[in-house]
């Protein structure tokens, strides 16, 4: 078996094959590679940089990682219900054909046999089987239904690349085996299925900064400030407590425990302006003689 290697994954499969008779089903295989193939080229990837494996009723193609995957995301959208139309116009009622497709990305190995071996891959497939996406497809217009997984959305789609609009794909949660598994539908939700819960990476993060601290280097938030500090008056050294200003209370529920209680005897001198006489309640403490705040200005210290 080869080492696993990064793939973009494409999975497109044909609603309702196993409905028609063999002369219908080699027709609609014809199709599906066709409009594959045409798809691929549009979106400039050539044979050299994808490998196919052929399901009947469904086609899989492992893309090398460096082709470009917004290019295969816009012909897919763009590109796809196009060739579906053209070709259904001159199709019969029993040739009809409608898609059910898969993007994804992930690790793939190939064993000896060509056999294709990886969980991204198993998901990708579970994608393409979920019942959420074939009643998506019932209820699409334009005969084709996309789901793509939750890192490609994460990594590619969300960036709403020019073609590839990121509000028209909706987070959906699909049931499997192993549990519910996250992913992106194109289009509506089907009647009778809700989105999924939107994660922190999948919202919108323009314009909602904290902002950068003054002097920083731009990845530290700015410090917060209340939008209304309280007004104070400061008495006592640089550690003393503050207090409310006259008249100004704290509510209950916030006022702070109480602090440490000084003892002022005799003329003490801090910086500010002068406090004469004898002052009680600052702290819950009491402060004797003149307390001097900065020079006397005049005598009257202001």
């Amino acid at each position: 078996m080869t080492d696993p290697v990064s793939r973009t994954i494409l999975l497109l499969d044909i609603e309702r094959f196993s409905d028609r008779d063999d002369v219908e089903q080699a027709y609609l295989r014809r199709m599906l590679y066709d409009i594959t193939d045409r798809t691929l080229e549009s979106a400039g990837i050539d044979e050299t940089r994808r490998l196919r494996a052929d399901r009947g009723d469904s086609v899989m193609e492992l893309i090398d990682a460096n082709a470009p995957v917004t290019a295969l995301l816009r012909a897919l959208l763009v590109d796809v219900p196009a060739q579906l139309r053209a070709v259904n116009r001159m199709a019969s009622s029993s040739a009809q054909i409608r898609l059910r497709g898969v993007v994804a990305t992930g690790y793939v190995a190939v064993d000896e046999h060509d056999g294709w071996v990886g969980t991204d891959l198993n998901n990708a497939c579970r994608l393409l089987d979920a019942q959420l996406l074939r009643a998506a497809l019932r209820e699409r217009p334009h005969d084709f239904a996309l789901i793509v997984s939750d890192s490609l959305y994460g990594g590619v789609v969300r960036h709403n690349h020019p073609g590839i609009p990121a509000d028209e794909f909706h987070p959906v949660g699909v049931d499997t085996k192993n549990g519910s598994m996250k992913a992106w539908l194109h289009g509506p939700l089907p009647s009778g299925y809700d989105a999924a819960p939107a994660g922190p990476a999948d919202q919108d993060h323009r314009d909602t900064g904290m902002g950068e601290a003054p002097g920083g280097s731009g990845d530290r938030p700015a410090p917060q400030t209340p939008e209304s500090p309280e007004p104070t008056q400061t008495a006592g050294t640089a550690e003393s407590p503050r207090v409310p200003a006259q008249g100004i209370s704290p509510a209950p529920e916030s006022r702070p425990s109480p602090g440490p209680v000084f003892n002022f005897n005799g003329a003490v001198s801090i910086g500010g302006n002068v406090v004469a006489g004898d002052q009680h309640g600052v702290s819950g403490g009491q402060v004797t003689g003149d307390v001097i705040m900065g020079g006397r200005n005049g005598g009257d210290g202001s």
